[in-house]
């Protein structure tokens, strides 16, 4: 199943003058066909597979993921009450440093509480004692790091070169495994089946022992499952062997994948320049609404792109000189009100929006392809701006 191919053709059809401007669009349809194949994942393997809020914590779909998976993974306290309060099933959290003072309130809200060191495990036995005194079941975990790196951008990789995320394989003994159910490791990012299988074979010899005392494995997330390129059945057959071999339960964590070219921003043109080219001065900012377009850095895909006709290089409202989000090619020409759409913008887009220079943060629609039925769920306001500052 081409899930691009057929997001592409579902927006198409969308008229873009139904929402404000800008805004976030979200199709259900694709979420859910997301869903259904993460789920059909976890059926055939046996294992669990749980959506990675960090990515995409849209939780007005919180009745869709319920259905299909076994729950959400948090990155920190509050990620593990929204994964509490809006979902269902398990909650796995994970931090590269908890506090003290926040840890209590985590461990009641999670099934699984994964340390990042054999260190902070250590600092907070004591509570975590307390905590199961008091009648808390949470299950502990370390994160480790394989010291095999698959990363194709630095910033991506968990395991390059003095990372801080995860203990290093070659640092861990007996003695740190103590009182830990399982492991974890996320070394993935935007990648196929192949990265997750050298891996695997590079740390199995160390791993494997380890899991004899163990309950569970996670394998992170980073995973292109619901790609049609993705080799799932490579994928599906890992994990019976990891189950099989090791009686272990084996967790996913894919958070891009459950909205993988589920949603699009739908922008303004507000004015258009020249200066040794033409300038889509538009209401989408790079910097406020896809930070990524410039941390990663990436150009995102344009609904309606050409091969050939007028170039105009898009560009944010912001002061910000490199708040540019890239040059594209379209058929007419753009004039003042028209309006134009970004493709896969549902995950991390809308995680990481902000409010710099005092750019308005984009509505939140959600839109059923088959349907047409299109429900406003979050329009933002001055107030959302005023209550970020002091």
């Amino acid at each position: 199943m081409d899930i691009e191919t057929l997001s592409r053709d579902g927006f198409a059809q969308f008229d873009l003058s139904r929402v404000p401007s800008p805004c976030f669009v979200v199709d259900e349809v694709a979420i859910e066909r997301n869903l259904r194949i993460l789920a059909d994942v976890a059926e055939q393997s046996g294992g669990h597979v749980l959506l990675a809020l960090k990515a995409f914590s849209m939780f007005a779909v919180a009745p869709l993921v319920n259905t299909h998976l076994s729950g959400v993974c948090a990155s920190g306290l509050f990620e593990a009450r929204l994964g509490r309060e809006k979902f269902m099933g398990e909650v796995t959290t994970y931090c590269a440093g908890f506090k003290a003072e926040d840890l209590d309130e985590i461990v009641r809200l999670s099934d699984h509480l994964i340390f990042n060191t054999p260190a902070q495990h250590r600092r907070f036995a004591d509570q975590i004692e307390t905590a199961r005194n008091a009648g808390e079941q949470v299950s502990l975990g370390l994160r480790v790091n394989p010291e095999h790196s698959e990363g194709w951008n630095p910033k991506y990789d968990p395991a390059a070169q003095c990372s801080r995320l995860g203990t290093p394989i070659s640092q861990i003994t007996p003695a740190d495994l103590d009182g830990i159910d399982g492991l974890h490791m996320h070394t993935l990012c935007e990648q196929g089946f192949a990265p997750l299988k050298r891996t695997w074979d590079a740390i199995e010899d160390r791993i494997g022992p380890w899991l004899a005392d163990m309950q569970w494995l996670n394998l992170g997330g980073g995973h292109h499952i619901t790609k049609a390129d993705y080799d799932r059945d490579g994928l599906i057959a890992l994990i019976q062997y990891i189950k099989d071999r090791y009686g272990v339960a084996v967790y996913l964590e894919p958070g891009e994948a459950t909205a993988l070219f589920a949603g699009i921003l739908v922008g303004e043109v507000l004015d258009i320049a020249y200066n040794d080219m033409a300038l889509a001065i538009t209401d989408i900012s790079a910097t406020c609404h896809m930070p990524d377009v410039i941390e990663a850095p990436y150009r995102p895909d344009l609904l309606g792109e050409q091969a050939e006709g007028t170039k105009y290089r898009f560009g944010g409202p912001s002061c910000l000189a490199g708040d540019v989000i890239g040059d594209y090619i379209l058929a007419g020409n753009l004039e003042p009100g028209d309006r134009f759409a970004f493709l896969d913008q549902a995950h991390y887009s809308m995680v990481k929006t902000n409010t710099f220079n005092g750019v308005p943060l984009p509505a939140i629609a959600l839109w059923n392809s088959d349907t047409d039925d299109l429900r406003m769920i979050r329009e933002f306001t001055y107030e959302d701006f005023l209550g970020r500052l002091s």
